[in-house]
């Protein structure tokens, strides 16, 4: 099967290019699950019984992580010393330099945690960044519960934040989108935007349907195929 590769025009000046990045964290920005992580730390039993039923289609994900998250048994501190110790891609700050450059905004959106992304994104002088995530809420007591302000109540996946529905209010604000991801949650929303940055089994799903993608191993790669396509010269040439 060939693969159609989006090639945004390089060639074409960047002011009004209207492009903005939509990226998933867990996975992509983080080198691994933060609400895995969490679970292994601190969930009683039964984690892994809801993960199965949400593999095999029989609960979305939105119920798979509001059950997962009533099995936590930890205090905020116990959360933040795990949460601290996440490492994250050495290059993403260095993207995000190069988009903000090229006045491209970036916006964390994630079927994760929105506690743990903002921590880990500040500790990584990256506190300003837009996120969409779900809410997860300290009920005191070592308990803990997650609320779904993304959440869409036509999402075939049943996912606690639809990101095809973000991606729609890029696309109603007149933006093209990149998407960047790696995992199952990215899967349709990477059918909708016009240029995707996929790794592992997003990457797979790309292939496999034919989507508009480039291979991205990491957010070096990410910047060199940033820079390809917008050099900077470019950017400041229109501002000048």
């Amino acid at each position: 099967m060939s693969v159609h590769v989006y090639h945004p025009n390089s060639k074409r000046a960047p002011r009004g290019h209207n492009w903005t990045v939509l990226t998933d964290f867990d996975g992509t920005i983080s080198r691994y699950d933060v609400t895995d992580a969490l679970l292994e730390h601190f969930a009683l039993p039964g984690s892994d019984v809801l993960e199965a039923d949400w593999e095999a289609g029989r609960i979305g994900s939105r119920q798979c992580l509001q059950g997962q998250i009533a099995l936590l048994r930890a205090t905020p501190a116990e959360l933040d010393n795990v949460l601290d110790q996440v490492p994250v891609d050495p290059f993403f700050a260095h993207f995000v330099d190069a988009c903000t450059q090229r006045q491209i905004s970036v916006r964390v959106v994630s079927d994760g945690l929105d506690y743990g992304i903002a921590r880990i994104l500040k500790r990584h002088g990256l506190g300003h960044l837009g996120i969409a995530a779900n809410h997860l809420r300290y009920q005191g007591n070592r308990r803990w519960s997650l609320e779904f302000p993304y959440a869409n109540p036509d999402c075939s996946k049943a996912s606690g934040n639809c990101k095809c529905a973000r991606l729609e209010q890029r696309r109603q604000l007149g933006q093209k989108v990149l998407y960047i991801g790696d995992g199952s949650s990215d899967f349709c929303v990477s059918e909708e935007a016009q240029w995707v940055f996929a790794k592992d089994r997003l990457l797979e799903y790309c292939q496999t349907h034919a989507l508009p993608h480039h291979p991205m191993p990491d957010f070096r790669q990410a910047i060199a195929l940033l820079e390809n396509w917008i050099p900077l010269r470019h950017v400041q040439g229109a501002l000048a």
